[in-house]
């Protein structure tokens, strides 16, 4: 994938966290770099399909953000094929703690607004009638 693809993928998942996308590299690596308060940061090595890596690789050059990107990094080295936002999804859930947010099962905020914009209204209510 073109490396500017990933870098418009980086910059639409920025737009709805707290991250922001501070830095893009592709000369020598294809690198994406994010921040966010309260001092966290991380970074994303991107596949080359022309010889190079053939998967993404995140870590941080801060100690203590480092044991929080554990869940990203098993999830990319199991099995399969990874996207660029379903791994940035990971990071972000890892991280939610340490920007103040609740713990959940969902990986993004995003997700789980999308899934209740799905739900009709009345199966909201029938679903409080029967637990009633």
């Amino acid at each position: 994938m073109e490396f500017k693809h990933l870098v418009d993928i980086a910059e639409k998942w920025s737009s709805g966290n707290p991250f922001d996308l501070i830095a893009t590299e592709e000369t020598n690596e294809r690198r994406l770099d994010f921040y966010a308060e309260p001092g966290l940061s991380f970074y994303v090595l991107c596949p080359d399909m022309n010889g190079g890596a053939d998967n993404f690789h995140v870590w941080s050059e801060s100690e203590d953000c480092l044991p929080f990107l554990q869940l990203a990094q098993d999830y990319i080295s199991s099995c399969g094929k990874k996207t660029l936002l379903e791994i940035l999804n990971k990071v972000f859930r890892s991280f939610r703690p340490l920007l103040g947010l609740p713990d959940t099962d969902d990986d993004t905020f995003a997700d789980r607004h999308a899934d209740m914009e799905e739900e009709p209204e009345a199966e909201h209510q029938q679903m409080g009638v029967s637990q009633q």
